[in-house]
């Protein structure tokens, strides 16, 4: 946020420069016409706001790593290869779907057993975005009458229907990431700050790598003493990307 005010103010003080000059060369010239150095000043309030907003807009859109992630997070994935290797691991489905496109980065989130996809155990909203010491997070946000929504990853743009302000921020749940290495993000969830009551669970936890590969996830519910409740207890879940 330092740079861009500095930005900001670097860009008036020149504009500001240039308009000086511009009033000294005025009175240098013969009163030809009625301009004065007011108008200028009229312009130059006009005109900055605007430049502003362009200049953010565009600051905005070129945050590379931010869209690469969002772009590796989209499509549909399951778990079937890792399945069929480990008989402990479920073949689980994963759908992520941009929503809201005029509004940010926004997935709908849809994950079930992938033989009973009209019957998904988790379905949340994640909203991409840079938090307030500019690292990568991905929010987590429940959604009300949640049931009305399965299967809409398919047509995204039903949920232009549901508002911002109807989710629920689950607090202390966002994934905090870090570009590692060339299309690979990696990152989790900060240490007990996610509450979970979910089979006697007091917090959760979650530990993600996403690739051009697909998504590994590894989520776990520890109890009160530290003790792990429900989640696998291997590694995570492997899901492939589908074509």
């Amino acid at each position: 946020m330092r740079e861009r005010e500095q930005r900001v103010v670097a860009s008036v003080l020149k504009f500001l420069s240039i308009l000086f000059q511009i009033v000294k060369n005025f009175k240098q010239m013969k009163p030809i016409t009625t301009i004065s150095a007011s108008v200028f000043l009229i312009i130059f309030l006009a005109l900055f706001p605007s430049c502003k907003m362009s200049s953010e807009k565009k600051e905005k859109s070129t945050d590379v790593e931010l869209q690469a992630l969002f772009s590796l997070m989209q499509g549909s994935f399951n778990s079937e290869k890792q399945a069929l290797a480990d008989s402990t691991y479920y073949n689980i489905s994963l759908h992520m779907y941009p929503i809201w496109e005029k509004k940010g980065n926004w997935l709908y989130v849809e994950q079930a057993m992938n033989a009973m996809q009209d019957k998904p155990y988790r379905q949340r909203i994640y909203e991409l975005k840079r938090n307030e010491n500019g690292q990568l997070a991905s929010y987590v946000y429940a959604i009300p009458a949640d049931s009305l929504w399965i299967g809409k990853w398919k047509t995204p743009q039903a949920f232009d229907s549901l508002s911002v302000g109807q989710l629920m921020l689950r607090t202390g749940c966002e994934v905090l990431l870090n570009k590692t290495s060339e299309g690979l993000f990696e990152g989790k969830t900060q240490d007990a700050t996610c509450e979970s009551s979910l089979r006697g669970a007091s917090y959760a936890m979650s530990t993600v790598r996403i690739s051009v590969k697909g998504i590994e996830s590894w989520d776990q519910g520890f109890d009160s003493d530290g003790k792990q409740v429900w989640g696998a207890t291997q590694g995570g879940y492997i899901f492939d990307k589908l074509e």
